[in-house]
Formats: C-alpha cells, structure tokens, sequence
C-alpha cells in the first residue's frame, strides 16, 4: 500500500507546474534505479513527510467542514427561532405595527410581575393549541 502511495505521489509531483527542492528530491531518489542504503532512508523520510503533510492537512479539512457544520447548525437554529417568533406576531395581530412599536410594547411588559406571566402563558398556550387544532 505504502509502494502505491508512494507512486502515486510522484506522477502527482511529476505533474506540477513547479515542484519545491523536497519534491525534486523525491522524484530523482525514486526514479533512481540503484539507490544506495542511505538514499533509500533519505527517500523513506521525505515521502514520510509527505504523507504526513497529507494527512494533516486532511484532517485540518475535517476539522474546518466540522466547524462549519456546527455553525450551520446554530444559524439553522436561530433562524428557526426567529421565524417562530415572527409567527407569534402574525398570530397576535401586530403585523401591522412597526418594529419600533412592537419592540416597545414587548420592553414595556418586560418588567411586570411573573403571576401576569402565568396569565399570559396560559392565554397564549390556549391560542396555540387552537391554531394546531385548525392546522393539523
């Protein structure tokens, strides 16, 4: 397996418009029919590295994707969330109303007292399971 990497590697090397000095050591060393035992280490080594090279940056790639999956996910969510809350303005009726009116009218009622909270989840809570009802 190692032998077909490494073969692979240099016809991929080889196809490069420029190759760096490690690279062009790689391809004489492996080209070269009768490698001395310290050639053959040299070329061991350096097609090591390279494989090593490969593999960090495959898992860099994996890292990123996964990364960026994570952060898909919390925009899916969030976006998720905001449309839930822009259904509840529908559902209330203040379509109508500006962004600066609903926004007060919600900051204003932040401050009340949590036995109106209770009303108000049960009044709301009612309403949805009504809407539900019309849709499902």
């Amino acid at each position: 397996m190692a032998k077909d990497w490494n073969a692979d590697f240099v016809a991929r090397v080889k196809g490069l418009k420029s190759m760096n000095e490690q690279q062009q050591l790689i391809v004489l060393l492996f080209e070269k029919r009768n490698r001395s035992k310290d050639e053959e280490k040299e070329l061991e080594l350096l097609l090591r590295a390279e494989r090593a090279k490969e593999r960090a940056k495959s898992a860099e790639l994996a890292a990123v994707k996964l990364l960026g999956c994570r952060k898909d996910a919390e925009r899916k969510a969030r976006n998720h969330r905001l449309i839930q809350l822009g259904l509840l303005v529908d559902m209330a009726g203040l379509e109508s109303r500006s962004r600066g009116e609903i926004l007060g009218c919600l900051q204003s009622q932040s401050a009340i007292q949590d036995d109106k909270w209770a009303e108000w989840k049960r009044r709301g809570d009612a309403l949805l399971a009504e809407k539900n009802a019309e849709h499902g």
